[in-house]
């Protein structure tokens, strides 16, 4: 079975699909996003299409490295003349005669693997940099109506002890003189350059910011921690804790997730930044681990990473984010972290 003829997954989709937002902006226009087989992309691309099928008429332009990947992940669409796919290496500038203006931009592609991190740190930074100039540059000479960068919850850094959450203004503590800041500098130097083309450019541009995401659209590749403990829950395999499990941090649901970057694409106010977040999928990794375990049947057990592996990690314990400036644009959370990971672990169980 394909994850798009799961009726869970089809049950996800349809909901985002429903939801109350101004999709009039969208009809008989055209949206460009990179990443576009990832996590977050591949759940927004299936969305947009569903969408198509009720009227919308919004041309899709998938950016990708891989057409054999995309083919697989998109064969139901693949020959839909509203879906349009670009082979591309973000790491180059975007020339493409397939697409003329273009109303949105959603620049999602980027390294968030933490193995990368520890052993493509040049990469890691290169990408987030360069990645986002080249998508800039391509909406200024597209004439892009916005253009939306996919930010991360890691550029807040490590929490001063002066808040329980992250509000879009806080600046925590990142040590840049360090292999794995690379990636929290980056997606911070990633905004400032949206700001500098907002300015300089007249773009027109908003901030998503993520936080840690999951769902059934996971890349089997993925090596976060929260991936890799339901790639062993749905194995029934025991939970693998590589600390002692006292990170405390924000998830969301990919649906959740995909509803949010829609509410900030569709409802935002022009160069502001948003976090997508929920407190009610706020937990610590330990516990985490142990919910997935229960859920799976296993345990979970305790081992020391090698030192690829935690020069990888994330260096920040406690990374909480206030999603209410969100809320305030009408967006909510449908899942919880526990009805979030069941359904995870169901829909890829039956797959």
């Amino acid at each position: 079975m394909k994850l798009y003829d799961n009726k869970k997954y089809i049950e996800d989709v349809e909901y985002v699909a429903n939801l109350d937002l101004p999709w009039n902006k969208m009809a008989d226009r055209s949206i460009l996003i990179s990443g576009a087989t990832g996590l977050i992309g591949s759940f927004l691309v299936d969305v947009i299409m569903k969408k198509n099928q009720e009227g919308l008429n919004c041309a899709v332009y998938a950016l990708g490295r891989n057409e054999d990947k995309a083919k697989g992940r998109f064969r139901y669409c693949f020959e839909d003349s509203n879906f349009i796919f670009v082979q591309h290496d973000i790491n180059k500038p975007l020339q493409t005669t397939a697409v003329g203006d273009i109303g949105y931009v959603l620049h999602l592609a980027s390294n968030t693997h933490p193995m990368q991190y520890s052993t493509d740190p040049i990469g890691t930074i290169t990408t987030n940099i360069f990645g986002v100039k080249y998508m800039l540059d391509f909406c200024v000479e597209h004439r892009a109506g916005r253009f939306a960068f996919a930010s991360s919850n890691e550029i807040y850094g490590e929490n001063r002890g002066d808040v329980e959450k992250f509000d879009e203004k806080y600046c925590g503590y990142i040590d840049s003189n360090t292999m794995r800041a690379g990636y929290p500098e980056s997606k911070r130097c990633g905004e400032a350059l949206c700001q500098a083309y907002k300015k300089q450019k007249e773009l027109d541009i908003v901030i998503p910011r993520l936080t840690r995401s999951y769902g059934p659209t996971l890349l089997a590749s993925d090596t976060k921690a929260l991936s890799q403990f339901l790639h062993k829950g749905i194995n029934k395999e025991d939970i693998v804790l590589k600390s002692a499990g006292t990170q405390y941090y924000s998830y969301t649901y990919v649906a959740d997730a995909v509803s949010g970057l829609l509410t900030v694409l569709l409802c935002g106010e022009s160069g502001e930044a948003y976090n997508i977040s929920n407190g009610k999928s706020d937990i610590m990794l330990k516990d985490l681990a142990k919910l997935i375990a229960d859920y799976a049947g296993t345990k979970v057990v305790f081992e020391i990473p090698d030192e690829i592996e935690s020069a990888g990690y994330s260096k920040a314990t406690k990374a909480r984010l206030d999603g209410s400036k969100l809320e305030n644009l009408g967006w909510s959370a449908k899942y919880d972290i526990r009805s979030g990971v069941e359904r995870t672990m169901d829909i890829l169980g039956e797959l």
